[in-house]
Parts: structure tokens; sequence; C-alpha cells
């Protein structure tokens, strides 16, 4: 007895969907796989073909497939995700920008991410935040403490 292959059929107008997609580049590479796994199971290969082509696991091809029937194309991008949000305001924000501004505390040269750190802390401008925090928060206003110690 022969197994049937197991495939998704995909409408005319989700497989140009999908060629123009594919064409312009525009996509990542997670919606470039699944357009790409959509595609193959349309041609009739199989789960386990699919997924030694692409380097994924079958069980991740097949639920492609069912995801595909019950929304059609609306699942080759990913959904917003909410993340962890954020517990500094732009009030926050702004005291680590101004204290980076400033002169260094006595004893100290120059200000280090470490540095700011724990003066925020120390001064009661915030609860708490780790020395990359700020580094990430210097970095999205521009501010290089590097140019700055150098007088630049």
């Amino acid at each position: 007895m022969q197994m049937k292959k197991q495939h998704v059929e995909l409408s005319e107008q989700d497989r140009l969907c999908i060629a123009e997609l594919l064409s312009k580049g525009s996509l990542n590479i997670r919606s470039t796989k699944r357009a790409l796994g959509l595609q193959m199971l349309d041609k009739g290969l199989t789960y386990l073909k699919v997924s030694e082509h692409l380097g994924i696991s079958n069980l991740t091809v097949s639920k492609w497939a069912t995801k595909y029937q019950e929304g059609g194309l609306t699942f080759l991008t990913d959904k917003s995700r909410s993340g962890r949000p954020t517990r500094l305001s732009g009030k926050d924000l702004a005291k680590v920008t101004a204290l980076a501004c400033s002169k260094p505390p006595a004893g100290y040269s120059r200000w280090s991410v470490r540095l700011l750190a724990d003066y925020l802390v120390e001064l009661k401008y915030i609860d708490a935040i780790s020395h990359t925090k700020v580094a990430d928060i210097l970095k999205k206003t521009n501010y290089s403490l590097i140019e700055r110690n150098n007088g630049v």
C-alpha cells in the first residue's frame, strides 16, 4: 500500500503572492522559510522532504500546513510580541544622560557605565539599573563616553 503524500494546495492567488514576496527578497529568514515550505508542499513534497531541505523539523512543517489551512498566508509574518515593558520613564532616561554629561565624582577622571549605574542608584535618581542598561540608553542617544572623556 502506497502512502499518500502530505501536502498543501495553494490557491492561485496565494501562489502568485508567495512568488512575488520571494522574488522581492524583502522577507526575513523565518518568513522566507515558511513561504518556501508552502511552495514545496504545494508541489507535492512530503513534510519530511521539505523539513530536510529547509533544515527544520517535520513537525514545524506540519504546523505551517495547519496554520495555512486555518488562516491563509497571514502566518508568514510573526505576530508582534509585547516583550517586557520598560520600567524607566522619559525623565529617568534624561537623568541618565544628564549624569553622564556632568563632571565625574571626586577621585575619578571620567565616567564609566558601571560608575554611572552605581551613582544613579546612590543618588536615588533610579531605584535599580544595570550598567548594560545605562550603556543601551547612552547608545540610543548617540552619547559616547569615550568621545566625551577624550575631550571631543
